[in-house]
């Protein structure tokens, strides 16, 4: 649940619902738990990443971490979440990342629309926040949103094959490898 799905609760009250329904959270997601290719590609993209940034100040996150937008009270876990240098968390919870560098979502059908608008507009609103991902999960298509000195976001979009530069942490994250063990249809 995300706090923008509580409009009439403080954050306060949002907080103490989290930790009252932790368990039943919990049972939630393994029942709606994503399809085989979503947490597949998940997981592809925390593997290299975890691997390429060894030995640099930055910590890769699957979606148990929580990212919090201060200056408007939204909550989201993010399929893939990097945080360079020490994490900042929510004062109040103690578990929510108030400084995430990039961000990484596998859209579904579900969840796309989402993705792509009101949670990106969410998402702008992190000061730290210096690249969005969002990956297809039923073709290889990545669109990398990078945020300029000027405060502008560029997209770049890659499909079928090529690398992901990741310039804010200094690597480069190929198609090939977030789509390891998947056969998908190229981009028509």
């Amino acid at each position: 649940m995300n706090r923008a799905d509580f409009p009439n609760f403080s954050e306060e009250e949002y907080l103490a619902f989290e930790r009252a329904a932790q368990l039943e959270h919990e049972e939630r997601r393994a029942i709606a738990a994503e399809s085989p290719e979503h947490a597949l590609i998940a997981t592809n993209i925390g593997g290299e990443l975890r691997s390429r940034l060894k030995g640099k100040p930055c910590r890769v996150y699957q979606h148990d971490l929580r990212v919090h937008v201060a200056e408007t009270g939204f909550f989201a876990c993010p399929d893939v979440t990097v945080v360079s240098g020490p994490i900042r968390l929510h004062l109040k919870d103690g578990r929510s990342a108030l400084n995430p560098t990039v961000v990484f979502e596998v859209l579904s059908g579900s969840t796309e629309a989402f993705d792509r608008g009101a949670k990106f507009a969410q998402y702008r609103r992190l000061p730290d926040l210096a690249e969005y991902v969002l990956v297809a999960q039923t073709r290889r298509l990545v669109e990398h949103f990078r945020r300029l000195d000027s405060g502008q976001w560029i997209l770049t979009v890659h499909a079928d094959a090529g690398d992901v530069q990741l310039s804010a942490l200094g690597i480069a994250l190929p198609l090939d490898e977030i789509y390891v063990g998947l056969d998908l249809p190229p981009l028509i």
